[in-house]
């Protein structure tokens, strides 16, 4: 296996982590990279981005992130709120009034953001076609009663946070969250990051590979008593080889990234919101939007749950290494990105190896702690 790429000679040993996921057969086609201090100190790349191993993984090599992608809509609600078109403390009926039907007028974004919304799903019928198209879908959600009492627990919204906070988004920006993204965060960035990715990038994607363990958590959740979180529709794992997935805006989870694009965004936040003398967001709004909201258990997963404003924390991958100003957001079978804002660390991850594990991601643990060996 080739490992391309570089870095700073203090952080060799990510190298040695990233290889080493290979050798294992834990990893198939992926991407590694670490801004400090707002310098990328870490960026490689190997494998291959498909199954049939015709097509080496390159550095600008994207893939579908799941639900990292949230903690790049997180940022996006983050630099609305800081301009003063959103506030987390308001009703999300005064921004989108159609919303307040079912008695979800007292509903506020913050809620939304933090899984408290009781909107962990919808509560009739949709297919894929329908959440691809957007309209259909918020529709649905904006019509229908909480499936649980708003505020009184945490449920994670797998698909329908992104479509909850993007249609908010869309009613006081004009743009849908995929645009602003690309126009407000990416751009300044030079960043590749897309939630709906044009057709003319299409051939940089990698095809998702499911690989052991990676669906289990949907039967589990299922099984549990908030089984919303995989119904209508209920998430494939192979969906994002799909070029009308890739092209439609599913902000809960079909976010196209590079490894570097990942660190940069994040690399960004960690140095309080300037990147290359351009600043996206400033260091109140990030704190703010990192601030602890919800702590205690997910009841669908049944497992700690501690979020802020969009993000997690508190992650047991980085846990007992990163300082306390730690925020990010992990993707189904793999894929992080997170800023440590004590440590000025931006990191991000990528694969389409899906595996899911038992306890923490061996591949993720190995490569964050290479990373704080080096600090």
């Amino acid at each position: 296996m080739t490992i391309t790429g570089n870095c700073d000679p203090r952080f060799a040993r990510v190298r040695d982590a990233f290889a080493e996921s290979f050798e294992r057969g834990l990893d198939h086609g992926a991407g590694v990279s670490v801004v400090l201090d707002g310098r990328t100190v870490v960026d490689f790349w190997g494998g291959h981005a498909d199954a049939a191993l015709t097509r080496p993984w390159r550095q600008d090599t994207l893939i579908n992130v799941w639900s990292s992608t949230k903690g790049v809509v997180a940022l996006a609600v983050a630099m609305l709120v800081e301009r003063g078109k959103l506030d987390y403390a308001a009703p999300i009926a005064g921004y989108w009034p159609e919303f307040a039907a079912g008695g979800k007028e007292h509903i506020t974004l913050e809620q939304v953001m933090s899984h408290q919304a009781g909107l962990n799903g919808l509560a009739v019928p949709m297919d894929e076609a329908g959440l691809l198209a957007w309209t259909p879908y918020v529709d649905a959600l904006a019509g229908m009663s909480p499936l649980w009492e708003p505020g009184s627990r945490c449920v994670y919204h797998a698909l329908t946070f992104g479509h909850l906070a993007g249609e908010v988004l869309r009613r006081v920006d004009g743009r849908s969250v995929g645009r602003f993204i690309a126009e407000e965060i990416a751009g300044p960035l030079a960043a590749d990051f897309y939630v709906g990715l044009p057709q003319s990038q299409d051939f940089r994607a990698a095809d998702m590979i499911e690989g052991p363990q990676a669906s289990d958590w949907i039967d589990f959740v299922r099984a549990s008593a908030f089984p919303h979180s995989c119904d209508n529709p209920a998430p494939r794992a192979l969906a994002p080889n799909d070029r009308a997935w890739r092209a439609a805006e599913v902000p809960g989870g079909n976010g196209q990234s590079t490894a570097q694009a990942l660190a940069r965004i994040y690399g960004m936040m960690a140095a309080g919101g300037m990147w290359d003398g351009c600043r996206l967001i400033g260091p109140a709004a990030i704190e703010e939007a990192a601030r602890l909201r919800v702590r205690g258990m997910d009841d669908s997963f049944a497992v700690p749950a501690v979020f802020s404003a969009g993000y997690q924390l508190e992650d047991p991958v980085y846990a007992g290494r990163a300082s306390s100003q730690t925020f990010g957001h992990g993707g189904w079978g793999g894929a992080m990105g997170f800023a440590d804002v004590g440590a000025g660390l931006g990191f991000g991850y990528v694969t389409n190896r899906m595996s899911g594990f038992d306890d923490v991601d061996p591949r993720r643990k190995a490569l964050i702690d290479a990373v704080y060996d080096a600090l």
